[in-house]
């Protein structure tokens, strides 16, 4: 295992170079002595404009997605002890879903551009209530069956409003939105993501010293004075936050938060304490990756992220299976 503070520092050089590769990657280029002239005069030119209000919003948006989803799948996965588990396992992505094709069915969307994050992550929150009260003070089985049941209901509903809907320009809307974009993001929704992800966040690392001890299991964990009905309540607000703020701006996104604790696992060892920021870091990496080479892949194209995101972690998280299978009959 690689130790977790060399592991830590060369995963944030690795997303800083990302991060300025996203900035510097597009249709249009950019001059740096542009950007430094109108830095120094305080006058925006085009160059300046498409930094900070189209890319810039983008980057950071892919970066704290990436890292919302990474670290819920983490936090999860110790939860349920389960390697298998993802943020869509709680049915909280699908309800965030949910919320936004409602206010694409309605209008409402279309009268206030906000109204679909705002609508996405009222309704998350209301997945965290109603997934508590489905789950009760059952284990890991109990939340896991409220989770598909919520999962399911929202999957329901979602086709039947593709169904009904008079306008067919709004169900293409909707279904182009469910494949997961970052294009047309500003800071307005940077500023609407980033205080619920940051709450779930501190909500998750909260919850990770009680993970620790959940490896042990359940039994033992109690034993040594583990509330598992906080955990469990500290892990699922935490990722419904992370994961509903991140569809909310973002549409669905899917594989990140079910391979980036795969991919450091083997690095950093089960411990989840090590694992959440370890998997954070990677999924910030992945995404912003993705999205560098959705802008590579199809400079013109309105290529969405989540279909990026799924080409390549579907294959990789496959070798990733075959090479446990190896090491296991090995």
């Amino acid at each position: 295992m690689i130790p977790a503070g060399r592991l830590l520092w060369a995963g944030g050089a690795v997303l800083c170079v990302l991060f300025i590769v996203s900035l510097a990657v597009g249709p249009a280029p950019l001059s740096f002595e542009n950007l430094v002239q109108s830095a120094r005069s305080g006058e925006a030119d085009a160059d300046w404009v498409i930094l900070t209000e189209i890319r810039l919003p983008r980057t950071v948006l892919a970066l704290l997605i990436g890292m919302g989803l990474g670290l819920s799948g983490a936090a999860l996965q110790g939860l349920l002890r389960n390697p298998l588990a993802d943020p869509g396992v709680i049915g909280v992505s699908s309800l965030s879903a949910l919320g936004a094709v409602i206010a694409f069915y309605t209008g409402l969307s279309a009268l206030f551009p906000l109204a679909l994050p705002i609508a996405a992550i009222l309704f998350s929150l209301m997945g965290v209530i109603a997934l508590e009260g489905l789950a009760g003070r059952g284990g890991a089985l109990s939340l896991i069956l409220a989770g598909v049941a919520l999962s399911s209901l929202a999957g329901a509903m979602t086709s039947l409003a593709l169904t009904l809907s008079p306008n067919p320009y709004a169900s293409l809307e909707i279904v182009f939105w469910m494949l997961g974009s970052l294009n047309d993001r500003s800071m307005e929704h940077v500023a609407l993501a980033v205080p619920f992800m940051i709450c779930g966040a501190v909500l998750l690392a909260l919850a990770a010293p009680a993970l620790n001890a959940l490896t042990l299991g359940e039994a033992a964990a109690a034993s040594l004075g583990v509330d598992l009905r906080r955990t469990r309540r500290l892990v699922i607000a935490g990722a419904s936050l992370c994961v509903g703020a991140s569809v909310a701006v973002s549409g669905v996104i899917g594989f990140v938060g079910l391979l980036a604790p795969h991919l450091m696992r083997p690095l950093v060892g089960h411990g989840p304490a090590r694992l959440l920021p370890a998997s954070a870091l990677a999924g910030g990496c992945l995404l912003v990756a993705s999205d560098i080479l959705v802008r590579l892949i199809a400079p013109t194209a309105d290529l969405k992220l989540g279909v990026v995101t799924a080409l390549i972690g579907a294959p990789l998280f496959l070798y990733l299976a075959l090479r446990a299978r190896t090491e296991a009959a090995s």
